[in-house]
């Protein structure tokens, strides 16, 4: 029980510390691990074999965990949380060894050793049950999330803006009125020049809006919304491009020596973007058209390789050609 507190009062943190803490919007798939350790501790007497099978699955110590602490301190956000279970949860003399030592510790209780072990199963497998690590990544959609927050400003800004704001011909309030014409309105904000995909967030007027010395929407957006937002902006639009190849390895060599050897802002909870040297935008620049000139994806694939090096891969050039490489193994 101290275990679980403490547990909570890390997430809790962790999760308040980038505005994240909010959990209304989340649909039931997220919530089904919490209600399953309920129920089971609930009734504890008659499922003593699946809590013994379900604690089993849960202290042993995934790959994603190491992966998950590894990355997160790459981009600034505390990962103790991770790492404190990294350790405690070790199969040697960890949470992860005594659940293993409760099995036969806890059999005698049980008349039937058969029974004993298929409840212990399917106890396993209830760790598999709802949301988890990898299919809340594998299903998370950047423009998707902007357009849920976006469409939930919505029904409180709807009604906040002078009828002069207008986008492509339209009030911001006219705009705001259905939920269903956020797709378009965030089109036209591109198309209008607004918002100014591929480049920093900075540079885009509706950025502005958000955050300055003079921004009239300070405040409206947390920390977290902001974030999805600067994401989405810096992102260039749409698919990575396949062209004929022109380019040769030295240019490839030149982009990874414009690389800084070691991070050049501030280690902060959020790394912000934006904030490249005109040298790192150049480079920046230079990799996306090279990417785009090669003959086919497994030779962009290939061409990305080396700024993935642990010494390249937290610096602003090694971070895209991470999100490119991405985006052309899911192509």
């Amino acid at each position: 029980m101290c275990r679980r507190r403490t547990t909570s009062r890390f997430i809790k943190k962790l999760l308040a510390a980038h505005d994240c803490d909010e959990i209304d919007s989340l649909d039931e798939e997220h919530f089904v691990q919490g209600a399953i350790q309920l129920a089971l501790a609930h009734n504890a007497d008659d499922f003593l074999p699946e809590i013994i099978g379900y604690n089993l699955g849960y202290e042993q110590l995934p790959l994603h965990l190491l992966i998950s602490g590894y990355e997160l301190n790459e981009l600034g956000i505390d990962p103790y949380y991770f790492t404190l279970h990294v350790t405690i949860d070790n199969a040697d003399n960890g949470h992860a060894r005594k659940a293993i030592a409760a099995i036969p510790q806890l059999a005698p209780s049980i008349a039937d050793s058969g029974e004993y072990t298929r409840r212990i199963l399917d106890g396993y497998r209830l760790n598999e049950l709802g949301a988890s690590t990898l299919s809340v990544i594998a299903d998370f959609d950047l423009e998707s999330e902007l357009l849920s927050i976006l469409a939930a400003k919505s029904a409180f800004g709807k009604n906040m803006h002078s009828d002069y704001c207008r986008v492509a011909g339209r009030s911001i309030n006219d705009w705001l009125s259905q939920a269903a014409d956020i797709p378009d309105f965030l089109a036209a904000l591109v198309k209008e020049g607004w918002i100014r995909r591929g480049e920093p967030a900075a540079n885009s007027r509706f950025w502005q809006l958000m955050q300055g010395p003079r921004a009239a929407m300070f405040g409206v957006f947390s920390a977290y919304e902001l974030q999805v937002l600067e994401d989405w902006i810096t992102l260039p639009a749409g698919p990575a491009r396949v062209m004929p190849h022109r380019a040769q390895m030295r240019m490839l060599d030149r982009l990874a020596n414009d690389a800084p050897s070691r991070p050049t802002t501030p280690r902060k909870l959020i790394r912000q973007h934006g904030a490249e040297s005109a040298s790192e935008s150049n480079a920046l620049r230079l990799l996306e058209e090279r990417i785009g000139a090669a003959p086919d994806k497994t030779a962009a694939m290939q061409e990305l390789v080396p700024l993935l090096a642990p010494h390249l891969h937290f610096a602003p050039l090694g971070l895209m050609a991470t999100r490119l490489y991405s985006r052309l193994l899911d192509a």
